[in-house]
């Protein structure tokens, strides 16, 4: 082995434990897995209810369950478990899970409903207008009430259940 291969070997040597820090990371981890099981139930609801398969759905936003609800429902609950209910770390995660959930709920819902209204305004027009062949909005921005709650419930869900396989893999 030369220098030049030493370097490098050094160099690279943290990179498998960053890599099993970042799986070992319970909050991150809940995070991810939530918003992927929420994307993915939203692409199978999608395809029983319309018989066809919206590959868009897999990131799409709107829809139920609310994958922005699940995702931070289960950053706050694992940053919870992991250290603690009474500490910053928590309240952090609770409060941007309470901005990220009204956003949800209010902003982008009627965001939403108004970019319905916009698009029928358009289709409306006449040829000859100049915006009559305006590319339409994005109506499915936002969440009901039950899809946003039904996001926490995923959420917290999620961080549960990790938590438990990672208290039950480590007495293993």
């Amino acid at each position: 082995m030369d220098e030049d291969d030493v370097q490098v070997a050094t160099y690279l040597s943290p990179l498998p434990s960053y890599t099993s820090a970042i799986v070992a990371n319970l909050p991150l981890i809940s995070a991810f897995i939530a918003f992927f099981v929420a994307q993915t139930i939203k692409f199978f609801i999608s395809w029983y209810k319309e018989r066809k398969w919206d590959f868009k759905k897999l990131l799409g936003s709107g829809g139920m369950p609310s994958s922005h609800s699940a995702t931070v429902a289960a950053l706050a609950t694992a940053v919870g478990l992991q250290d603690g209910f009474g500490g910053s770390p928590f309240a952090v995660a609770v409060v941007l899970a309470c901005i990220v959930m009204y956003d949800a709920l209010g902003v982008r819902l009627h965001a939403g409903r108004q970019a319905e209204v916009l698009n029928q305004i358009v289709y409306e027009l006449p040829a000859e207008h100049p915006l009559s062949d305006t590319r339409p909005l994005r109506e499915l921005l936002g969440h009901t009430p039950p899809q946003v709650f039904a996001g926490g419930i995923l959420g917290v869900a999620t961080a549960v259940v990790a938590y438990l396989c990672k208290m039950l893999n480590s007495h293993s």
